[in-house]
């Protein structure tokens, strides 16, 4: 199939780059030059695990290109994915201006019959809004060209989105066009060689409401066990132990139910919001996400609040090793990463911060923490702890699972960890010496 992406973002650029690997014909359009003159040289924009390797083989292969013209881009094009982001505006709903703006020109551009396909994350009713727009387009052109909207939602993991893509647990399309859906299906057929049961084909609007009900779900998931740990915190009880019993509930399962110091990333904090907005343009008020937004906010502060009833809430003189920046590991992307709060709310008391993350130091650098006084970045994990009066581990990086706690112990003035990820052995880490504070668990090993 011939293909037009448009918007070269997080789901943008996976979703070309794997339709292209499987053969099709993926051209990827954006509106910034040096962004798409840098993916024409194999310069990625952001990192995720083996994307950059398969751009550049398709690349090679001529079954992937880059754009910056929509209008060259859908002569005799099958399908128009708008993949644009939808940032969120003030009031906390999705900013469809650029959704808009891409059907707009699909509309002025359009040649030839046409599948247009959302794959952007966007509200309920947001295909409707994309039809009109698109279909007055048309008509002041005075043209009768057929075309198809359909709701496409995204499920990539951060980190593991190619996997994802490649092999979906499943693929939800919106369409009540009998032809259109057997065209997705030949679309997603090669990612589904032994059944096509994990298509589902539902109308557009449950499709677009999908999205939002299962990011909202598994953040609730998360805030349900950081209330948890926090009732756990108080009444004498580990979270830990408390995880497992639960987890082996196969109604429950183990996924989402790991204690943290909150979620973060692109999707989750907006998507709760955008989902509450829709409730409240309705008519309803959404509670139990109210609560599981409320209970994220006030996760994010848990690892400081533990460092100020250590130390006190004078930090002056104090510095301390943070590893991991990114909100999630297998990503540079920092977006409400815990990381972010807890460091501004340490440096505002007086703390300095040397901090160590595998990929997204630069992120942080020049945006995330760019106007943050008192914050260093070493070049690893043990170059953080030089000096430093304790550890604050915030992202799971696979690097720092098993470190060398002798030289963990060695670098800092005293041995001392606040673990905002409950991934040490606290009764290993007790028999070495080190004072350890985790999620979820009064005091300290």
């Amino acid at each position: 199939m011939k293909i037009t992406i448009v918007g070269t973002g997080y789901v943008g650029l996976v979703t070309g780059t794997c339709f292209a690997e499987m053969g099709n014909s993926v051209t990827c359009v954006d509106i910034d030059e040096q962004k798409i003159e840098n993916l024409k040289n194999g310069i990625i924009p952001i990192y995720e695990p083996g994307l950059e390797a398969m751009v550049k083989r398709n690349v090679v292969n001529n079954t992937l290109n880059f754009h910056t013209q929509l209008k060259e881009c859908l002569d005799h094009c099958d399908m128009a994915f708008i993949a644009v982001g939808t940032p969120m505006g003030e009031d906390g709903s999705a900013d469809l201006q650029y959704v808009l703006q891409v059907a707009k020109e699909i509309g002025q551009y359009m040649t030839s019959p046409l599948i247009v396909v959302d794959k952007s994350t966007v509200p309920v009713g947001t295909a409707d809004k994309v039809q009109a727009t698109i279909k007055g387009e048309l008509e002041k052109r005075g043209e009768n060209i057929e075309f198809h909207v359909v709701s496409n939602p995204e499920f990539l993991k951060e980190g593991d989105a190619i996997s994802d893509f490649m092999k979906p647990d499943r693929v939800v399309v919106g369409t009540e066009h009998k032809e259109t859906a057997e065209a997705m299906r030949r679309l997603y057929a090669p990612f589904f060689r032994s059944s096509m049961d994990r298509m589902l084909v539902m109308d557009v609007r449950s499709a677009e409401m999908t999205k939002y009900v299962a990011n909202a779900m598994l953040a609730t998931k998360i805030s349900f066990m950081n209330e948890v740990s926090n009732i756990c915190e108080r009444v004498g009880a580990d979270v830990n132990k408390v995880r497992i019993g639960i987890g082996s509930d196969s109604r429950i399962g183990y996924s989402f139910i790991y204690p943290g110091s909150g979620y973060g990333g692109s999707c989750f904090p907006k998507d709760v919001k955008a989902l509450k907005k829709t409730a409240e343009q309705n008519g309803y008020n959404a509670q139990l996400l109210n609560a599981v937004e409320d209970v994220n906010d006030r996760q994010k502060f848990v690892i400081a609040d533990k460092v100020i009833a250590h130390y006190g809430e004078d930090l002056s003189g104090k510095t301390f090793a943070i590893w991991g920046l990114s909100f999630k590991p297998g990503t540079d992307d920092m977006r409400e990463a815990p990381s972010i709060y807890i460091i501004k709310k340490l440096t505002a008391l007086g703390a300095k911060i040397q901090a160590y993350d595998p990929k997204a130091v630069h992120e942080a650098q020049t945006y995330y923490l760019k106007d943050i006084d008192g914050i260093t970045y070493a070049n690893s994990k043990y170059e953080a702890l030089q000096g430093a009066d304790a550890l604050l581990l915030l992202t799971e990086w696979k690097e720092f699972r098993s470190p060398d706690f002798m030289e963990v112990q060695n670098a800092l003035k005293e041995p001392l960890i606040f673990d905002g990820r409950n991934q040490f052995d606290d009764e290993r880490l007790k028999q070495l010496g080190f004072t350890y504070y985790q999620i979820g668990k009064n005091g300290a090993a």
